[in-house]
């Protein structure tokens, strides 16, 4: 068995503490040996809290120690990209919520960054491996259900605190960058190309000024995909998947569950109410746990990295022209070419 990687983690965000960190503690070749915050003594007390042997009180502390051998980013997004660039500077593999960046510019200055430096950097898309995800994108590509034609995804959830960095313009918040992303993601990873145009319309709030409802179409060489998100709306996501021979339906599609097994429904059309799908069942797992185990093992091995960078750049193209339709009123094409 390879000998486990030495990670630390910048920050003591909530999504970190309470969901990412314990996952990765039980990886097989993950090792959690440390954690930042700009005050030393909340480092201290969330490393005493999850058992981490090593608490720092600046970000630099932490990049500077050469124990470290990767890190995982959960900063507010504006942050992703400056000290993913440090930490790569510094030497560390870096592993970065998503959204990668603010900007398609952003995207690209890190992936400059990884190729100069030769770490490995990574948008964590978790859902990427997650088997639910890994048995849908194998019964599309061996068509179970015919030709893909369309894509539909909905996220959404309910938070309007003005305190919460979700709901911060400044920091990158709104329903598009903290959950669309996903969406966007997802249709790009089915369709398996790159949207040729994309039209949306955005509802921002008026006093916190995010998007807090986006609805887009992406218009795919080989179909659509339509999606809504929302931060002021009723908690929910689901993807359904159309080919012109049947449906794929996976229900929780992005916040799967590490205590029950997750469902996706595979349906021929034979019954308009969907009673005649087949029920996929899927085991326990913990999605968090096995990005962090894929990404150590692909510094031991060097293998490839499931969401790998250049993609993370496409995803903030068609993110920024779903931005540029929503304020034009047109269909706008997704570039990184002109950069």
């Amino acid at each position: 068995m390879d000998e486990k990687v030495k990670w630390g983690v910048l920050g003591v965000a909530n999504i970190g503490m309470k969901k990412v960190i314990p996952a990765m503690q039980r990886g097989r070749l993950t090792e959690v040996i440390g954690i930042a915050s700009r005050d030393f003594e909340r480092a201290r007390q969330a490393a005493g809290r999850l058992g981490i042997p090593k608490a720092y009180g600046s970000y630099e502390d932490l990049l500077a120690d050469p124990e470290i051998e990767a890190i995982y980013n959960p900063l507010p997004n504006h942050l992703h990209v400056p000290w993913s660039i440090k930490a790569a500077e510094a030497g560390k593999h870096v592993l970065c919520e998503k959204p990668i960046s603010l900007t398609v510019e952003e995207a690209l200055a890190l992936l400059k960054t990884r190729d100069r430096t030769g770490v490995k950097i990574e948008e964590a898309f978790m859902v990427r491996t997650h088997p639910q995800w890994e048995k849908t994108l194998e019964l599309v590509r061996t068509g179970r259900i015919g030709k893909l034609r369309s894509v539909m995804g909905y996220f959404s959830y309910h938070n309007r605190d003005p305190r919460n960095i979700r709901n911060i313009l400044a920091y990158g918040g709104g329903a598009l960058m903290d959950i669309g992303c996903y969406l966007v993601y997802a249709a790009r990873l089915l369709f398996a190309e790159e949207p040729a145009r994309v039209s949306a319309v955005i509802e921002a709030d008026p006093e916190l000024q995010t998007d807090a409802m986006t609805s887009g179409i992406l218009d795919f060489p080989s179909g659509q995909a339509v999606f809504t998100c929302g931060t002021q709306t009723v908690p929910y996501q689901r993807v359904q998947i159309l080919g012109d021979r049947g449906r794929i339906e996976v229900e929780i599609p992005f916040n799967a569950p590490p205590d029950r097994p997750c469902r996706v429904f595979v349906d021929n059309g034979a019954d308009p109410s969907g009673r005649s799908a087949e029920i996929l069942e899927f085991a326990v797992c913990d999605q968090y746990t096995i990005q962090a185990d894929l990404f150590s093992k692909s510094i031991r091995q060097g293998s490839e990295l499931p969401v790998p960078l250049e993609g993370s750049v496409k995803n903030m193209a068609v993110i920024e022209a779903i931005f540029r339709s929503a304020k034009s009123g047109q269909w706008e094409q997704p570039s990184v070419n002109d950069r």
